[in-house]
């Protein structure tokens, strides 16, 4: 809980330093920090991977159920809430598919951690988030095509093989690593988590610098309709498990993961877009705003635990 609050205010004090001096995230010499926005997120990926194990994968087969609806509302409620809110803003097209990105991208891990948290159903957040990153290269780029093709060009392709490149390969040598390898190197295990945590700062720090201009002009609209993106995910998620018959720790889960993004792979896509001045606008914002709002949630829930069905992580 207390690593999570660090974590929390680290972003916003980095937030309001490169708001307020953005040189210092622009560029050190000739060098330009945002080239470090994909490398780290591979760093943050491959951590994801020793983070979790083959039984995150094969436990879907005990829980079919959960881990299906978990991943349909995933790529169903977040994507189009982000294009009903995208055209409703009336941002700058590039901007505006900011949002979207934001909506069609993977569950991110903090979902996991407000699950712990709040007593959800961790087995199932686990599974979900794994699930829901290896699924992303396909589907983030085909939903992207679909719902924001018609505001700016979309190359579904080369998003494949970024999203590949930033996640699917870095997980893959993650979980590797953490089968063949682990605890035989204590140091990494003990790292990564941190390590991730700074990266994911910095990155946010690089974005917010880079789209300074933009987020002085448009910040107040888009933290707000950043926040209702993330408030409408996390309760429409729980609606939809609970409608689904779904235990009180399943839906829980569900909630944290639909409404709790990976807005770090979605920076990263901005990147290799060359939009992360605009379409990196979002998903700097969103990152900050679902973890406080998840914190939030996830201290009403903790004071009412409740017993979860197959919450055992093995």
């Amino acid at each position: 809980m207390y690593k999570n609050l660090i974590f929390t205010l680290s972003i916003v004090i980095v937030v309001a330093i490169s708001i307020s001096f953005p040189s210092l995230f622009l560029s050190i010499g000739n060098f330009k920090l945002t080239e470090l926005i994909v490398p780290l997120l591979m760093i943050i990926m491959f951590g994801m991977g020793t983070s979790v194990g083959i039984a995150d994968f094969t436990r879907v087969v005990t829980m079919p159920k959960q881990v299906g609806i978990g991943l349909i509302c995933q790529f169903t409620i977040m994507p189009f809430i982000g294009v009903t809110l995208a055209k409703l803003s009336g941002l700058p097209p590039e901007v505006a598919v900011g949002i979207i990105l934001v909506g069609c991208s993977p569950g991110g891990l903090a979902s996991n951690v407000m699950a712990y948290i709040s007593g959800a159903n961790l087995a199932l957040s686990l599974t979900l988030t794994s699930f829901s990153t290896l699924l992303a290269p396909i589907v983030t780029p085909l939903l992207m095509l679909l719902l924001a093709g018609e505001a700016i060009n979309i190359n579904a392709i080369a998003m494949f093989w970024s999203i590949t490149k930033i996640v699917l390969l870095p997980v893959a040598a993650g979980l590797l690593f953490n089968h063949f390898l682990h605890g035989k190197f204590p140091l990494v295990d003990k790292s990564m988590p941190i390590i991730s945590m700074i990266g994911i700062v910095v990155i946010i720090g690089v974005i917010t610098a880079a789209g300074r201009d933009t987020l002085v002009t448009l910040g107040a609209l888009v933290i707000v309709l950043m926040a209702l993106q993330n408030i409408l995910g996390l309760v429409l998620g729980y609606i939809a498990a609970k409608l689904c018959k779904l235990d009180e720790a399943s839906a829980r889960a569900i909630a944290f993961e639909v409404g709790m993004q990976n807005s770090g792979l979605a920076s990263g896509i901005a990147v290799q877009m060359g939009k992360v001045a605009t379409m990196g606008i979002a998903p700097a914002i969103f990152g900050p705003v679902m973890n406080v709002n998840g914190s939030i949630l996830a201290s009403i829930w903790k004071r009412s635990t409740p017993k979860a069905k197959n919450d055992d992580v093995r």
